[in-house]
């Protein structure tokens, strides 16, 4: 189930920072339309730390009732407070989910034994199958192979999306967890090299935007077609990098909303793309052909 591209969804608002469900509803149509294999909802991309628990669960319940089972749902979990985090878990019992996406805690940085402790108490009192969330340019924390492999010994953790772009690091994880562990790239420069080398998928930002590419791409790498995804790969480079020209969602929210997707609203201490920044973006989603991959999706 975990495997291929899947997406770390914005949660469009509108400008007044209220959900758009009726955005929501379009945006998961994209998805289904363009071959993505699963959304997570409330993660780092839908800015989660802004979310109510009330929100988070009315948008999982529509999304469930949108997509009907036709691609994997997540639920974003995190925070800073283990026990916090365990009661916000158990709030989720009757989401339906098919997995929970549990990032690694902010700011405090706990020792790998922290890090143990705090996944196995989620572990305990999930519901659902919890994928582990490794991404340390946010939260100033590594979670170690080691301390993933040992994780790993435990019925509920069924994988990680590891948000590092060295490739040595996948082939680690690889190389310590059981077979029944699905590893996902959190990075989407690396991510057909990360498939090429054994990964499972991506759970992608860029696919917010690009999402039959993103699929396509995938696709060909866990096909081991290295010459079709770099072809494939080439034209999203810039996508990839300029995604990240300010704090992750702000660039991807404002690409939506210039491809007339979603509204301007995004929720505060996050502001709209630097007007500076804007000429970038756009030539990257030029460069992307955004407009053409969207059209197909909907036309198919």
């Amino acid at each position: 189930m975990f495997s291929g591209s899947l997406v770390a969804i914005v949660t469009p608002m509108q400008g007044d920072g209220a959900i758009d469900l009726g955005a929501w509803d379009r945006l998961l149509d994209l998805h289904l339309a363009s071959g993505t294999a699963g959304v997570v909802v409330g993660g780092s991309t839908g800015e989660s730390v802004t979310l109510s628990g009330e929100e988070l669960l009315l948008l999982l319940a529509r999304a469930h009732t949108r997509l009907k089972g036709r691609m994997a749902l997540i639920a974003g979990v995190g925070g800073s407070n283990t026990a916090g985090v365990v009661a916000r878990v158990r709030q989720l019992a009757a989401s339906r989910v098919d997995a929970l996406l549990a990032v690694t805690p902010a700011y405090n940085r706990p020792t790998q034994e922290g890090l143990y402790q705090h996944f196995a108490a989620i572990a305990a009192a999930a519901a659902a199958p919890v994928l582990l969330y490794n991404v340390p340019g946010r939260t100033a924390v590594d979670l170690l192979p080691a301390t993933v492999a040992r994780l790993a010994e435990l019925p509920a953790i069924v994988g990680i999306k590891e948000a590092v772009s060295d490739i040595a690091r996948i082939r680690e994880l690889l190389g310590v967890l059981p077979a029944r562990c699905a590893v996902l790239s959190g990075d989407d420069a690396s991510a057909y090299e990360a498939v090429l080398a054994g990964a499972h998928g991506v759970i992608s930002v860029s696919a917010n935007v690009v999402p039959a590419a993103m699929a396509a791409l995938i696709t060909a790498a866990a096909r081991g077609e290295r010459a079709l995804a770099e072809r494939l790969d080439a034209p999203l480079a810039a996508l990839h990098r300029d995604l990240g020209a300010e704090s992750n969602p702000i660039p991807v929210k404002w690409a939506l909303a210039e491809m007339g997707l979603i509204g301007t609203g995004i929720r505060l201490p996050l502001t709209w793309l630097s007007e500076s920044l804007r000429p970038r973006v756009r030539a990257a989603l030029k460069a992307a052909q955004v407009n053409a991959y969207i059209t197909q999706a909907l036309s198919a």
